[in-house]
């Protein structure tokens, strides 16, 4: 069999394959054969049909396609192993089916053209000496008494209180009801239109105006135990409910309980209930070493997604369709495990009709993803660098030893690792031979507008003695 080789875009080889007489002459008659030997027609046994009956009832175009199909796939794998191509995911017919039946002829020579996916060249043209910036996260000690805090917050006792208005901080169980303010040219006399989803019965909130809609809290602070009143509001524009946005209410609320949060103290007690430390000075130690590695690991993958990100300047890629796919269908499965872990029914979410529109938005992620991880190969293979079997088993054991109660699939665990740990020495090593110069944390970046959350509520829950609210949808 003659093979011809061409280089194709998008990491493609292409192949003109010149199919020998003995072989097209031997595969049609093979085809004859086997159909003789399958065929009903009317008035012979199986594998009795005359050849010319057989080619008269079944058409010599049908017998031709038949053989032509055995010819390509045959073809294609032999000219593949023949050439000794690494080729990835399937080979492609490149000739036109119709054209090939037209031109052949059993015991005449048939070329056929066609295209397989190979491993991309990676072009590197630097990555060493590279230069980057990286924000510095660096470790604020407030962070431990926040930490404290909210624990004492979590295990405050709510105690009645009397004798005195609402203050912020408090918490409130109310009634409410609301609607919408009337605009200038709306009829006075015209009934309010009730704001979905705004009204509750017994419904406890903790008094702090940067978790509900603007005026709701403060109208609420200075009323009295069994007060009612009416409140105006504003919703925010944006807000999470377009129809809402930026419009006017007005809530008519009952005050009926006010409580006020009794906290835990500070001591060795507390740190007991709430850690497996017996003082609390064990307690603010373990937290400020915690949050002093975690300044660090930030800080050290803005280093490495700095880094990347000037490599990958460096870096030039023609990635092929076979790949990009493969890593279009690892995020897309990804996905689905992670929302299917979090209760959600993937079968309503990745529908057909859906499924197309995902993988393309899909798609520049995944060559961006094919990319980094292409370059990152490419320099550990050009620098020798390997994770040796005893750094994956440590690490293993290590993970396993942390969740024993987990039904754990070891071999793809250590797949997992392995590719980690490779990852983590090739960075590391980029980190040694590059320089990222740390800068202070949002120097480089301006922070994006968070997006208005707040909503109103569907449901309204009774109060309870222990906790309060944080779910309302006036938050």
């Amino acid at each position: 069999m003659k093979v011809t080789q061409e280089k194709l875009p998008a990491s493609q080889i292409g192949l003109e394959i010149e199919i020998t007489p003995e072989t097209t002459k031997q595969t049609y008659e093979q085809v004859i054969k086997n159909l003789a030997s399958t065929a009903n027609i009317p008035g012979f046994r199986k594998g009795k049909v005359p050849r010319q009956v057989l080619l008269q009832r079944l058409g010599m175009l049908r017998i031709k396609a038949a053989a032509l199909e055995e010819l390509i796939q045959d073809g294609i794998e032999q000219a593949v192993k023949q050439e000794a191509i690494p080729a990835i995911g399937q080979p492609q017919l490149r000739s036109s089916f119709e054209e090939l039946i037209g031109n052949y002829e059993p015991g005449k020579p048939l070329t056929i053209s066609a295209s397989v996916d190979v491993e991309p060249e990676i072009d590197l043209a630097q990555y060493t000496n590279l230069q980057s910036q990286a924000e510095e996260v660096k470790y604020e000690a407030t962070r431990v008494d926040e930490a404290l805090e909210k624990e004492r917050q979590e295990l405050a006792t709510l105690i009645p209180v009397e004798g005195r208005p609402a203050e912020i901080g408090n918490v409130a169980v109310l009634d409410f009801k609301g609607v919408l303010a009337k605009t200038a040219d709306e009829d006075e006399n015209a009934e309010p239109t009730p704001i979905p989803g705004g009204e509750a019965t017994d419904f406890q909130v903790e008094l702090y105006e940067d978790r509900f809609i603007p005026g709701f809290v403060s109208g609420i602070v200075g009323m009295n135990p069994g007060e009612t009143k009416e409140i105006s509001a504003q919703f925010p524009d944006p807000y999470a409910n377009e129809e809402l946005a930026g419009k006017a209410a007005v809530f008519t609320v009952t005050l009926k309980e006010l409580k006020e949060k009794e906290l835990p103290e500070l001591n060795d007690d507390f740190a007991q209930e709430v850690s497996d430390f017996d003082t609390l000075a064990e307690l603010r130690a373990s937290l400020e070493e915690k949050y002093q590695k975690e300044a660090e690991q930030k800080t050290k993958a803005n280093q490495q997604e700095a880094l990347i990100a000037e490599l990958l300047k460096h870096v030039e890629v023609d990635l092929p369709a076979t790949l990009i796919e493969q890593e279009v269908d690892a995020m897309l499965t990804q996905t689905a495990v992670r929302l299917s872990q979090q209760g959600l029914d993937v079968r309503k979410l990745f529908t057909p009709d859906i499924i197309p529109q995902l993988r393309e938005r899909s798609r520049d992620e995944a060559k961006e993803r094919l990319k980094r991880s292409l370059s990152l190969k490419e320099i550990s293979k050009r620098e020798s660098i390997q994770v040796t079997p005893a750094e994956v088993q440590a690490r293993v054991t290590e993970l396993l030893e942390q969740y024993p109660d987990e039904d754990v699939d070891v071999e793809r665990l250590r797949s997992i690792v392995e590719n980690e740990l490779a990852t983590e020495k090739i960075v590391d090593w980029l980190l040694a031979n590059s320089t990222v110069e740390l800068v202070p944390e949002g120097s480089l970046s301006t922070p994006a507008e968070e997006a208005t959350t707040l909503e109103l509520p569907e449901t309204a829950e009774p109060s309870e003695d222990t906790a309060t609210s944080e779910s309302t949808n006036l938050e």
